[in-house]
């Protein structure tokens, strides 16, 4: 019986490994590696690590940087390994909101690593360099989107060429807007056309109002730093580490900011400038948020299933007239390996399996942009999710995301600076040129302190 048992489990895995051949083109499976010419099939075909599945095994996993509810978790990952492998459960490392990365890291080891790529956290070698795991697997890399994969590999420059990361999914801008606010004042939705700025503006400036004490806002764009995205700029400097706000397109972007924010009632009498998720989601008082495709469905989800719900939908995120076609930048969510795991062969085959073509439907059905290269999956997007239901998720799709600009190391410490900037030309009356001079000013002192404190 035994025999018969062994004599099964190899069937099985020859099937797995003759359905991952011929690429992009070749049927599904649940193992994103292939048989691509050039890879190294030897240290696959000789079983030299545990298969997945053969044995009990608990994965820990830990969410950096990035939303990622428990909803999306157990519905993208835990959900889907677990009903493939019961012998396989994934549980979510969830620390108090106040814990930094660092802390956890030093404290715990999870298995897999999902966020955005931060060099805060690169700095503490939590991560494991793939290319062994890349090449004993036989993964394909080639179905991976260069703007995903290419971002990763620039951002570890340095590193040896290491590959400390693979893309979970592309995470896109759009704009979201309130149809019952719409609705309210008689202004007429935004359609599949991009708008620009300009427009967008004079959009919200229709919108935002006071009607039976209820200040309603038309329009909020993520402050400056979400503005920026339009034009993929840096905040510092990628070779001295300075500020790079003193140019052409920042001065765009810093006098567009105070456009809106000079939109009649926008800012309240009691100084309420910031208008955030909150805001449109719980207290539905915002017509319009452009921001991130997973800063908003999942927390909607997760609101819907809370009982809250209202009348919303998408369009495209807008842009200045001389960028139109082009959207935000795309942040470039990703998955790991921590270097201390002890189950690395195993962690990189749940990632294959959620890089496979069948892994990234499951993301896109529930409401992320996969990460793979293959149109067709984007003929599934938010089919799973009931909040996306009756939305124009191809709204998703219009206008090309740009690359995310390279991640200073130094830029997650500075990025207050900016937010400091716009309470300036909010609240304290600076004017453009002030704002974007004493932030510059800030920043370089900013700079020089953390040369001293964690090296250049």
């Amino acid at each position: 019986m035994k025999k018969l048992g062994s004599f099964l489990i190899l069937i099985v895995i020859a099937a797995m490994v003759t359905a991952c051949g011929g690429g992009n083109n070749a049927p599904e499976s649940g193992n994103a590696a292939s048989n691509a010419p050039g890879a190294d099939k030897g240290s696959a075909e000789q079983g030299d690590f545990k298969k997945l599945g053969d044995e009990p095994l608990k994965l820990t996993f830990y969410s950096t940087g990035a939303t990622f509810t428990d909803v999306e978790f157990e519905a993208m990952i835990a959900g889907p390994i677990h009903a493939k492998y019961p012998n396989v459960t994934i549980e979510r490392i969830t620390p108090a909101a106040t814990t930094t990365p660092e802390e956890v890291l030093s404290t715990h080891v999870p298995d897999i690593i999902f966020g955005s790529v931060q060099q805060r956290v690169i700095r503490t070698g939590v991560y494991q360099d793939l290319r062994e795991l890349i090449k004993k697997h036989n993964f394909d890399e080639s179905r991976l989107k260069p703007i995903g994969y290419d971002y990763i590999k620039d951002i570890t420059k340095g590193k040896g060429d290491a590959v400390l990361a693979l893309p979970f999914n592309i995470n896109q801008h759009v704009m979201y807007y309130n149809k019952d606010i719409f609705d309210k004042f008689g202004v007429p939705y935004p359609t599949e056309k991009q708008l620009t700025w300009d427009e967008a503006v004079e959009l919200g400036t229709k919108l935002t109002r006071t009607e039976n004490g209820v200040n309603y806002i038309g329009l909020v764009v993520d402050n400056l730093t979400g503005l920026s995205k339009s034009l993929g700029l840096p905040y510092l400097d990628r070779e001295t580490g300075q500020a790079a706000l003193d140019t052409p397109d920042w001065l765009r972007v810093f006098e567009l900011y105070k456009r809106i924010l000079e939109i009649p009632g926008y800012i309240t009498p009691d100084g309420t400038w910031n208008w955030t998720r909150d805001h449109f989601m719980k207290d539905q008082n915002v017509a319009i948020r452009v921001s991130w495709l997973a800063n908003m469905v999942g927390p909607l989800e997760e609101l819907r299933q809370q009982g809250v719900e209202f009348n919303w939908d998408i369009a495209p995120a807008p842009n200045f007239s001389d960028q139109l076609g082009t959207t935000r930048e795309a942040q470039i969510h990703s998955i790991a390996i921590n270097s201390q795991s002890p189950h690395q062969d195993e962690a990189f085959q749940v990632i294959a399996e959620i890089l496979s073509d069948e892994g990234q439907r499951i993301i896109a059905k529930n409401g992320r942009v996969p990460a793979v290269i293959n149109p067709e999956l984007e003929k599934d997007y938010g089919a799973e999710i009931p909040v996306l239901q009756g939305k124009t998720v191809q709204n998703v799709f219009i206008g090309e995301p740009r690359q995310e600009h390279y991640i200073h190391p130094y830029e997650s410490s500075i990025s207050i600076r900016l937010t400091e900037a716009a309470e300036d030309l909010a609240i304290n009356g600076l004017d453009v040129n002030s704002a974007i001079r004493k932030a510059t000013e800030a920043i370089n002192k900013d700079v020089e302190t953390l040369k001293t404190t964690i090296g250049e």
